[in-house]
């Protein structure tokens, strides 16, 4: 698909005066722009989503705990299982008696 402007549309979010990327100094002001107007003083102190590829760790954390499997979390982040398991394995928080009970299960 192209733009108005004959560029490629490359499906971003975000997208500069004609289409194409946005520059990398443009995209941190704004971001930096964003976390200060949606979080609180303390959060903005805070590492909490410091770049936008945070929200990406925080969703494969999110979908991991939700007990999605991993060989979907790996698609939807454009990785294999390996690397997927390598760096979020241990986001995996709780849920022990829920695992337990589905081993138990498992043995009948």
């Amino acid at each position: 698909m192209t733009t108005g402007c004959g560029q490629v549309d490359l499906g971003r979010f975000f997208r500069g005066l004609h289409g194409g990327s946005l520059s990398e100094s443009v995209y941190d002001r704004w971001w930096k722009l964003a976390r200060e107007r949606a979080l609180t003083e303390s959060q903005v102190s805070s590492p909490l989503v410091r770049r936008p590829y945070d929200l990406r760790h925080a969703a494969a954390s999110l979908w991991l705990n939700a007990s999605v499997p991993p060989t979907e979390v790996a698609r939807r982040l454009g990785h294999g299982v390996a690397v997927l398991l390598r760096v979020y394995a241990n986001c995996i928080d709780g849920g022990d008696d829920t695992m337990n009970d589905k081993i138990g299960d498992a043995l009948g």
